[in-house]
């Protein structure tokens, strides 16, 4: 009797954290602004569509987060750069043309962290590319 008790309270104190743990990751709320500049990022990639920046206290470099709300600019992004001015709660697309990173402007967005980076600065990502079909359609080569 003192087992099937033993076996009951193991059972309840961990189904909770397995549960927990195959949740579906939140979306965030973040606020997302656009650039068009060329060049080196943190991580030590060249800029390109499906590159974003953003605070790595919140998103580690290298992750690759799922981007809603942006309009046609929604879609897969890895986050490979960060900014001065990209703290918080902030992301910053990469957008190829600069009249349409301006256009931008900021919006309210949601973030979702579909697989965490290594948070690793100057060295090269090895996240596989966004794959063409899930970058964000205005964005798309």
């Amino acid at each position: 009797m003192l087992r099937v008790a033993l076996v009951c309270n193991l059972a309840i104190l961990l189904i909770p954290p397995i549960a927990a743990a195959r949740k579906k990751p939140a979306a965030m709320r973040f606020t997302a602004t656009a650039f068009s500049v060329y060049g080196t990022t943190a991580k030590g990639n060249w800029t390109k569509a499906g590159t974003a920046a953003a605070d790595p206290s919140i998103i580690p470099l290298g992750s690759k987060v799922r981007v809603t709300g942006a309009g046609p600019y929604s879609g897969v992004y890895v986050v490979t750069d960060t900014g001065p001015k990209v703290a918080g709660r902030m992301i910053d697309l990469f957008i190829p043309s600069a009249a349409e990173a301006k256009a931008f402007g900021r919006k309210k967005v949601r973030v979702e962290i579909l697989t965490a980076g290594d948070n690793v600065k100057n060295l090269p990502e090895t996240t596989p590319n966004v794959p063409e079909h899930q970058l964000a359609p205005a964005i798309k080569p």
